[in-house]
């Protein structure tokens, strides 16, 4: 398997994304990272990585790129300027059949990504515009997938149940879900409840549950992310962002206070002890790394976005993402649906 990586995306520089990649391929024999970048950069992090992860240093190709894509750059620039950044060479090389990449993440400018993964990559036939998933930690050990997060900041009844056919055929190929159970995020559960595009879209939804694309619940409120009674939830992309971040937010929110309830006095301290590996195992349930990896679901070719301020850990999760999709040919899975839809 062969994934193209930006390592000049990202707000704590190439290091962390060096360091996370290499952690994959240290754990992985069968995968090579192609690493775009100043050339010179990239081999000098390479040179410095330590043990054991320098074994996987044979594995790691530097490819010569310009800096990343200025974290303030519009879509718009990086379209008209940004052809030679790291970005745009990465997600080229991806859509040149020549190369033989199977996918490429980048922890960029999500705006600058987005559109140009779809000049150099194009979307899958009858998918307008691409959307951003993730899957956020429920009830029962469970996951629900989040779609859009941002790439589509108001989207129209037929880009929502889109939407929802993208996030469905990424919990059958992913998690082998037969029939995914899907909702639409709205205010309240009644019907007359939501704009009139929400309430377009839940009519849409409704018929292709009708013709067994996915078991459709109807509306659901935002609680209803984490019941574990749900395996896609749409909206668009303005309130998926709010919704993830909040959630990030809350998660290190809730482990700090547990922690700080045991060891407010010395009999909490004490529990605090016997609790270690509960606490250590709810911290590592709810931390938002272990979920770090956006699928640009509806792109020709798999694309995964990392979260802009992750450390190495986090990277490694993305590419892990990444690799995940190729696995399950997930573009090839999107478009089996479309041509199925009647």
């Amino acid at each position: 398997m062969r994934i193209a990586v930006d390592v000049m995306g990202g707000d704590r520089g190439s290091q962390a994304i060096i360091h996370g990649a290499a952690r994959a391929a240290q754990e992985d024999p069968g995968l090579v990272l192609e690493l775009f970048g100043p050339c010179q950069h990239v081999r000098a992090e390479i040179s410095r990585l330590p043990q054991p992860l320098a074994a996987a240093a044979s594995r790691l190709i530097p490819r010569d790129a310009a800096d990343g894509v200025p974290a303030e750059a519009t879509a718009a620039w990086a379209l008209r300027h940004g052809q030679y950044t790291s970005m745009a060479c990465m997600l080229d090389a991806l859509g040149d059949s020549r190369r033989q990449l199977d996918a490429a993440v980048s922890a960029g400018n999500t705006a600058a990504l987005v559109a140009l993964s779809r000049r150099s990559l194009g979307t899958l036939p009858g998918v307008g515009r691409p959307a951003i998933s993730t899957a956020i930690p429920a009830r029962r050990r469970r996951q629900c997938y989040l779609l859009d997060l941002g790439a589509n900041v108001d989207s129209p009844a037929r880009r929502l149940a889109d939407f929802a056919l993208m996030g469905a055929a990424m919990a059958q190929s992913v998690d082998g879900l037969e029939r995914p159970r899907v909702a639409l995020l709205n205010v309240g559960a009644e019907a007359t409840k939501g704009s009139a595009e929400l309430r377009d879209a839940d009519t849409i939804l409704r018929r292709y549950g009708a013709v067994g694309a996915f078991d459709y619940r109807g509306y659901a409120e935002g609680g209803d992310l984490y019941s574990g009674s749900l395996d896609v939830l749409v909206c668009d992309g303005l309130v998926g962002n709010a919704v993830l971040k909040s959630s990030e937010g809350l998660a290190g929110m809730l482990v700090e206070r547990v922690q700080e309830a045991f060891e407010a006095r010395l009999s909490g301290r004490l529990a605090s002890l016997l609790a270690r590996p509960v606490l250590r195992r709810l911290k590592r349930e709810l931390d938002p790394v272990r979920y770090n990896g956006a699928s640009l679901l509806g792109l020709s070719r798999i694309v995964v976005k990392s979260h802009g301020g992750a450390h190495e850990e986090g990277f490694y999760y993305a590419i892990r993402r990444a690799m995940q999709e190729v696995e399950h040919d997930l573009p090839g899975r999107l478009a089996e649906r479309w041509q199925a839809m009647p």
